[in-house]
C-alpha cells in the first residue's frame, strides 16, 4: 500500500474501488467459510449430525447479538474516522480508534458474562427443544470465552480496511478462517469432541486474529494507531460513533431477534427439521450477505474519504460502481441458488430428507434475493456519508416494520398450504417492499447531502 495519506481522494476511483473491494470480498468470502465451516463439519457428524446442526443453528441468535454490538461500535467508528482523515486531522481519528477499542473491551467482558450465566434459558427461548438444548448450550459456553477476541476482530479490522489497507484487512480474516478450518476436524473428529470442538477451534482461531489486528494497529504501518493517551472514553468522542453504528447494530441485531422468531414459528409448524433447514437458509444467505458487505466496506473509504474532503464527483461515482458490483453479485447468486438448491443444502448435511426439504426452503427464502445488491448499496452509502438517521430508518423498516410481523402473519393467511413454507415466504416478502422503500428514501436524501457539499465548497 502506499504511504501517500492522500491516495483515497487521488487514484482513479474504479482502479481504487477494485483495488478495496477485491481484498474485502474475498476476506468476506473467507469469512463465510469461518462462519459456516463449524456447521459443515458438524452436519456430517455421524449419528447425530442433524441434530447437531440444528443445535448449532440455536446459537445464531447470540452469536449474532456478540457481532450486532462489535458493528455498533466500528461501523460507526470506521467511516467518522476515515472523514476526519479525509479533513487531514488525524488526531481526532487517533481519538476515534482508541475510543472505540476501550468500548468494545467494556461491551466484551459485559457480553462474556451474560452468555456465562444466561445461555440455557436463552437457548430454549431462542428456539431449543430437548433434543437439541444439550448440543447449543454446549457450543455457546465454549464460544462465549473467546468474546473478547471475536469483539476486537470483528471491530478493529474495520478501521483498517477504513485506512485503504484493505489487504491487510482480508489477511486477518483470512488467517483466522485457515487456523478454523484446520483446526475444526481436529477437535470435532479426532479428539472426539463434537460441537464443543467446533466452538474451541473457533475462539482459539479469532485469537490469533485478534493478535494480528491489533499488532498492526500499534505498528508504525498503520496511518492510524492506537495510542495509550486515546484510550480515556470521551463522550463527544464516542457517541457520535454510536450513534453513525446504530443502523448496521439493528440490522445485525435484529438478525438475532428474526432467527428467533423464524425459529419459533418453525418449530411450531415444522418442529426440528424446520429449525435444521433455516439453519442452512441462513448459512446460505451468507454467501450473499458478507460479500456484498465486503464490497462496501471496499467502497466506505473511498466515499467517506471522499465526502469529508468534499469532492461530490469521486462520492457519486463510487456509488454507481457499488451499485453496478453489487446487484451483479447479487442476481449472479439468485441463480445460482434457484438452479441448484440441492447443490448448497447438501453443503450442510449428509441427511436426505433434511436436504429435500432445505432445497425447496431455500428457493421460497431467497426468492427475490437478485434486488438485495440495491438494499446493500443504499445502505452501505448512508453509513459512509455519515447520515445515520436514514440508515437506521431503513434498517428499522425491513426488519422490525416489515419481517417480523410477516414471520406471523403469512402463516395464518393461508397463502400456501404449507404454513412452514409461508414462514420462510416472510423473508422475500419483506425484501421486496424494503428495497423499494430505500431506493425511493436514498434517492433523495443523497441528492439533498450532495448539494448541502456543493454549498460547503
Amino acid at each position: 500500500m502506499t504511504d501517500d495519506k492522500e491516495f483515497l481522494g487521488k487514484e482513479p476511483v474504479n482502479k481504487l474501488l477494485f483495488k478495496l473491494a477485491l481484498p474485502t470480498v474475498i476476506a468476506q468470502l473467507v469469512n463465510v467459510l469461518y462462519n459456516i465451516v463449524d456447521r459443515i463439519y458438524i452436519g456430517h457428524m455421524p449419528g447425530d449430525g442433524a441434530l447437531a446442526l440444528t443445535g448449532v443453528g440455536v446459537c445464531m441468535p447470540l452469536i449474532l447479538v456478540v457481532s450486532a454490538f462489535a458493528a455498533l461500535v466500528s461501523s460507526g467508528g470506521a467511516p467518522r474516522a476515515s472523514i476526519s482523515m479525509g479533513k487531514n486531522d488525524y488526531a481526532h481519528a487517533e481519538n476515534i480508534l482508541g475510543n472505540c477499542f476501550s468500548v468494545l473491551l467494556i461491551i466484551s467482558a459485559v457480553l462474556t458474562t451474560v452468555l456465562l450465566v444466561f445461555n440455557r434459558p436463552l437457548l430454549l427461548l431462542f428456539g431449543a427443544s430437548n433434543n437439541t438444548i444439550s448440543y447449543a448450550s454446549s457450543y455457546i459456553t465454549i464460544y462465549a470465552l473467546g468474546t473478547v477476541f471475536v469483539q476486537l476482530t470483528l471491530g478493529m479490522n474495520m478501521f483498517i480496511t477504513a485506512q485503504g489497507f484493505a489487504k491487510t484487512g482480508m489477511l486477518t480474516v483470512l488467517i483466522g478462517a485457515v487456523c478454523n478450518i484446520i483446526l475444526d476436524p481436529v477437535f470435532i473428529f479426532i479428539f472426539g469432541m463434537g460441537v464443543r470442538g467446533a466452538a474451541l477451534a473457533t475462539i482459539i482461531s479469532q485469537a490469533i486474529s485478534c493478535i494480528w489486528c491489533v499488532k498492526f494497529l500499534c505498528s508504525d504501518k498503520s496511518f492510524l494507531r492506537i495510542r495509550r493517551k486515546y484510550l480515556l472514553i470521551k463522550r463527544n468522542i464516542i457517541v457520535p460513533c454510536l450513534t453513525l453504528g446504530t443502523a448496521t447494530f439493528i440490522m445485525q441485531l435484529s438478525e438475532s431477534i428474526i432467527a428467533v422468531c423464524f425459529n419459533s414459528s418453525l418449530l411450531k409448524y415444522g418442529g426440528d427439521v424446520a429449525v435444521g433447514a433455516m439453519t442452512i437458509c441462513t448459512s446460505t444467505m451468507q454467501f450473499a450477505m458478507l460479500p456484498l458487505q465486503g464490497i462496501g466496506q471496499g467502497a466506505q473509504p473511498i466515499s467517506s474519504y471522499n465526502y469529508g474532503a468534499r469532492n461530490v464527483a469521486r462520492v457519486k461515482e463510487t456509488f454507481r460502481l457499488l451499485l453496478i458490483i453489487c446487484l451483479i453479485y447479487s442476481v449472479s447468486l439468485y441463480l445460482g441458488i434457484m438452479l441448484f438448491p440441492r447443490a448448497f443444502a447438501s453443503i450442510f448435511s449428509n441427511d436426505s430428507a433434511l436436504i429435500d426439504y432445505s432445497a425447496n426452503a431455500l428457493r421460497i427464502y431467497c426468492a427475490v434475493l437478485f434486488v438485495f445488491g440495491i438494499q446493500v448499496s443504499c445502505q452501505l452509502t448512508f453509513t459512509s456519508i455519515g447520515n445515520a438517521l436514514y440508515s437506521i430508518i431503513v434498517a428499522v423498516v425491513r426488519k422490525f416494520v416489515l419481517l417480523i410481523p410477516l414471520i406471523y402473519i403469512l402463516p395464518n393467511l393461508n397463502i400456501l398450504q404449507d404454513k412452514t413454507m409461508a414462514v420462510y415466504m416472510a423473508e422475500p416478502v419483506a425484501d421486496i417492499i424494503a428495497v423499494t422503500f430505500t431506493a425511493i428514501i436514498f434517492a433523495w436524501q443523497f441528492k439533498t447531502a450532495l448539494k448541502k457539499l456543493e454549498i460547503l465548497k
